[in-house]
């Protein structure tokens, strides 16, 4: 009996490999071009930190017409949650990064080198391991879970390194006939890989975004296939990432201590190694100290935070590109108006330790974002946004298609548009006031700042409504009505004369600005007043201060 009846009784329907190899040729690519994944687990919510490897694999893959695809790792089947993959698959299409290759919905799945479900490769991994035991580089093991607990008890108890290897290898050099008569006493049994190394040997490596790192060689003789007969991430990463002709694996950095083992995989399966790039996780800043974003503590970890926000996809991008490359942000200051694709991406430049998550930064990136949007972008991203999570702005916009139009186009498209909105969250906030069943039928807080009495109020009102309002006045026949007004209730015309001369003046023109901008919003700050007044038109000006003005009767 030899390894190759050992094989034939444990997978004796396997393929040869060679099927496989000549199935999943090499890619017909451009030179340079860089094949990358996305490979996570069905098993909860994405992680922003999933996201941003998706980014920077997708950018990679994009900037060398190469090829970004979906893989999902589904061999863990008691983690999967329900409708775990099309949380994956819609989580990258909500960011325009859908892959080019790969699952597109829960079953369905698009390119020539699939099944791209792990669960759905099983033959392809039994063709690999059969490959292994022939060598002689795999073998069955019979160990219990007692009987592994048993050794980690000595293990722990002798103070060495804990795993199954050398002398604690129990099963790695039984015979072959005897192996064979277990299987077929119909004893249980997994497949383990039977590991060249030895912990006392260094390898050196050189990670593309850490540069040269040396470790011990491994010597551990881990599980590839388990009992349910799939295989181990170890096992079936090294299998996908040769058969799919992945050129650079890009993945988190709690996988850089698995290098060893994975070098050791490729190379004993006879595969060509591909470039490892281990990105270092997104950190928070809690009380001084850096920690990982936690899925239990950080809503901004999930993916579906920013959806449900309405941060602008864009925004959400552009942020993690300039966390992924220092150079970004002079990038962006010299090209505001560039699409991000053409940003010169460099895998190398990747910060070696964690970048600090900054929800001020990327909200002021989402203003940006949503400044340079014209009206009809923000109403049709933001209604959209809003008929799956503000019911009330969705019936406003719907109700009011062309006025609503109107209200977003305000300071929009010039030399500086007003950067007041980060979120479609914040919007409906930010306009409600503009729309006069909203303001008209509902009790206002008016607070006018420096003019507080209200003899004064309702003179600067009535003077504004009788004597200076005509809505076809243009901005600087207005503004000088303003001052005009200003002068006629004893305010400084200008700032600049009352600052040089306080004492002279109660206010001067700003505070009157101030006094006609709460009658007609409610609020202190806004957008441009003249252009507000243009959208609301004249007889809703008309109703607002006459509104103030009973207020201040009261």
């Amino acid at each position: 009996m030899n390894y190759k009846d050992l094989a034939d009784l444990i997978f004796p329907n396997a393929k040869e490999i060679a099927y496989y190899e000549e199935k999943y040729p090499e890619r017909n690519l451009p030179e340079g071009a860089v094949v990358t994944r996305f490979a996570p687990s069905p098993t909860g919510f994405v992680h922003v930190g999933g996201l941003y490897q998706a980014l920077v694999a997708r950018t990679v893959a994009k900037k060398t017409e190469g090829v970004f695809f979906l893989r999902v790792e589904d061999t863990d089947q008691k983690r999967e949650v329900e409708n775990g993959v099309t949380g994956i698959v819609n989580s990258l299409k909500d960011f325009d990064m859908a892959p080019d290759e790969g699952m597109v919905t829960e079953i369905d799945e698009i390119g020539n080198y699939g099944p791209y479900k792990q669960s759905s490769r099983k033959e392809i991994y039994e063709a690999y391991a059969k490959y292994l035991i022939e060598q002689g580089k795999a073998y069955p093991c019979f160990a219990s879970s007692e009987e592994l607990e048993e050794m980690r008890a000595k293990q722990e108890a002798a103070k060495i390194r804990p795993g199954y290897y050398g002398v604690w290898a129990k099963y790695r050099n039984l015979p072959v006939d005897e192996a064979i008569e277990k299987i077929k006493n119909g004893e249980d049994y997994i497949i383990r890989f039977r590991s060249p190394g030895r912990e006392d040997r260094k390898i050196k490596h050189k990670d593309v975004i850490k540069g040269n790192v040396d470790f011990p060689e491994n010597d551990q003789d881990i599980v590839i296939i388990k009992a349910d007969g799939l295989p181990t991430y170890h096992f079936a990463h090294a299998v996908d990432d040769h058969l799919m002709r992945t050129t650079h694996i890009i993945r988190s950095d709690e996988w850089l201590s698995s290098v060893p083992l994975h070098l050791q995989l490729f190379q004993e399966l006879g595969f060509k190694v591909p470039k490892y790039a281990h990105i270092s996780p997104i950190m928070k800043n809690d009380n001084g100290n850096k920690r990982k974003l936690s899925k239990r503590k950080d809503p901004e970890a999930a993916v579906s935070y920013y959806k449900e926000e309405g941060i602008p996809t864009d925004a959400v991008k552009e942020y993690l590109l300039n966390i992924a490359n220092s150079t970004f942000e002079n990038w962006r200051r010299a090209n505001p108006d560039k699409n991000i694709e053409e940003f010169d991406f460099q895998l190398n430049k990747m910060s070696v330790s964690g970048a600090l998550f900054d929800m001020v930064k990327l909200l002021d990136i989402g203003k940006t974002v949503i400044s340079k949007m014209t009206a009809e972008q923000v109403y049709a991203k933001s209604l959209e946004w809003a008929k799956e999570y503000d019911e009330e702005l969705a019936t406003l916009f719907e109700n009011n298609k062309e006025y609503s139009l109107k209200i977003l186009g305000i300071e929009r498209g010039n030399a500086k548009p007003r950067k007041d909105i980060s979120k479609w969250h914040d919007l409906k906030n930010a306009i409600i006031y503009m729309y006069d069943n909203e303001f008209l039928n509902r009790e206002i807080q008016y607070d006018y700042a420096k003019v507080s009495r209200k003899e004064e109020i309702v003179k600067i009102l009535n003077l504004y409504k009788e004597k200076y309002f005509h809505i076809a006045d243009d901005k600087q026949t207005w503004f000088d009505k303003i001052k005009d007004l200003a002068e006629e209730v004893g305010f400084a015309r200008e700032v600049k004369e009352y600052k040089k001369e306080p004492e002279k003046w109660p206010g001067h023109v700003g505070d009157i600005s101030t006094v006609l901008r709460v009658a007609l919003t409610g609020r202190q700050n806004t957008p441009d007043m003249y252009e507000i007044m243009q959208v609301l038109g004249k007889d809703s000006v008309i109703a607002r201060l006459e509104k103030a003005i009973q207020n201040e009767g009261k």
